[in-house]
């Protein structure tokens, strides 16, 4: 962006990169670390893109030093990445040893980004969940063994770093974790009712991931009243990230328009309305239900004070999609999704991996409809692009013209600064996705391993 163009956002604008533990870190043994579901499943053949896992990463865990100076060199004022639960409770239990040595090397880093000028925004569980509590009793599938759990790790953090981190995030993208750990069987643990994929005792898929969904929301809402009881006087904020696509009806047929609608409901509002409303939305209990889990009534409560008391909504968003009703899966709210328009054109131009199209105004109409429909500051937590066919080690000269991915980040950064300038919402920063190259979650062709979640 022009300085004109920068000079227009606030002045406590965060700019900055963001990163995930398992990514980038590497070194998995190293200070006393044990596996995460992510070391597990990852070995596992036919799991990852070329058999490839997170065991060097970008090797951020030894090299951190350079990360910040990488930092520094772009001129950031912030960092978001993820601490590595394995790292700081190598069993995951709210009984178990807390690993001094992960705590001494994070802090030792946070230091450094403070040192330099860059404000850290701390992500609790970008999905790497310790393989112990996985194989103790099913992880995110037992609500009275994870809630606690996790509460119990985020507090020690909140205990560890919090005279230096004023930024907190609870989870990255808890869709994903459910849809595909839990559901699909695509991401770690690879749990699914397809008994060809995962030995599991739950025969409903849908249900499977309706209850890791219900109980990753309750983790979120007990992690923001322990924080907001107990460590408040740290002086920070603290908020989740959530994923979302823009949806647009095909057409302005009134049951398109319904089917966009259910789309967004299904992406965005299964999780933001119980986390700031305090209730599953109308749509999902519909599509789901006897197999939504029902909140009770101290939950309820709970969640309705957690989502006043929280201080942000973290935003992830890449692309945007033509919704048509009919087809597909409960998923998708039984809608059919593509870029073509009815005239045959592209929404636009079209990533290196097939669910990205470039659409910006897609991107200014989800800020406006999250501030609108959720009240909260807004940090977009994520937004980047592939370019398409860079992989295929295109000549250098061709590789760094880069073309597509600055047209993106111009026109989704000049989005973000008519969100805020024109249509008045309060955003609050925007981290690109990716600080580096990094270990790619999802089993994807050799040629398209750069950005997914």
């Amino acid at each position: 962006m022009s300085e004109t163009q920068v000079k227009k956002l606030p002045a406590t604008f965060q700019w900055g990169y963001a990163t995930a533990s398992y990514q980038i870190e590497g070194s998995p043994e190293a200070d006393g670390r044990l596996p995460s579901i992510w070391d597990t499943f990852s070995h596992l053949p036919g799991k990852t893109a070329d058999g490839l896992t997170g065991d060097t990463g970008t090797e951020s865990y030894k090299l951190w030093r350079e990360d910040v100076a990488l930092l520094k060199q772009y001129g950031v004022k912030a960092y978001r990445f993820s601490l590595s639960w394995s790292r700081i409770i190598p069993k995951g239990g709210r009984n178990d040893p807390v690993n001094q040595a992960g705590i001494d090397h994070y802090r030792t880093f946070i230091q450094a980004l403070l040192d330099n000028g860059i404000r850290p925004f701390v992500t609790l569980y970008h999905w790497d969940l310790p393989d112990g509590l996985d194989k103790a009793y099913g992880g995110w599938l037992k609500k009275e063994e994870i809630v606690p759990d996790f509460v119990f790790y985020a507090e020690t953090c909140f205990k560890a770093f919090g005279d230096l981190v004023k930024d907190w995030i609870t989870f990255n993208e808890p869709r994903c974790v459910s849809i595909f750990g839990y559901g699909s069987g695509r991401f770690a643990p690879g749990r699914t009712s397809d008994r060809t994929k995962s030995p599991i005792f739950v025969n409903d898929v849908n249900q499977l991931f309706s209850s890791v969904s219900h109980n990753e929301i309750l983790a979120h809402a007990y992690t923001v009243d322990a924080y907001k009881r107990e460590y408040q006087d740290q002086g920070g904020e603290i908020g989740i990230t959530l994923d979302s696509l823009w949806y647009l009806p095909w057409d302005e047929s009134p049951e398109n328009v319904a089917a966009a609608a259910r789309a967004r409901d299904v992406m965005l509002g299964w999780y933001a309305d119980p986390i700031y409303k305090g209730a599953y939305p109308q749509t999902i209990k519909d599509i789901a239900g006897s197999r939504l889990p029902e909140f009770t009534l101290a939950e309820v409560e709970l969640l309705r004070r957690t989502g006043s008391q929280a201080d942000f909504f973290g935003l992830n968003h890449y692309s945007t999609r033509l919704i048509k009703d009919g087809g597909g899966d409960e998923l998708n709210g039984r809608t059919t999704q593509t870029f073509t328009r009815p005239d045959g054109t592209q929404l636009g131009t079209q990533a290196g991996v097939s669910w990205i199209q470039t659409y910006p105004e897609g991107f200014r109409a989800l800020l406006n409809y999250v501030w609108k429909t959720y009240g909260k500051p807004v940090y977009v937590t994520e937004n980047g692009f592939v370019t398409k066919d860079e992989s295929n080690k295109l000549p250098l000269e061709q590789t760094l013209k880069d073309t597509d991915r600055v047209d993106y980040y111009d026109k989704y950064l000049n989005a973000v600064l008519d969100a805020s300038t024109k249509d008045g919402v309060d955003i609050r920063g925007y981290f690109a996705w990716s600080l580096c190259d990094n270990f790619e979650w999802l089993l994807l062709s050799s040629l398209a391993k750069s950005i997914w979640c």
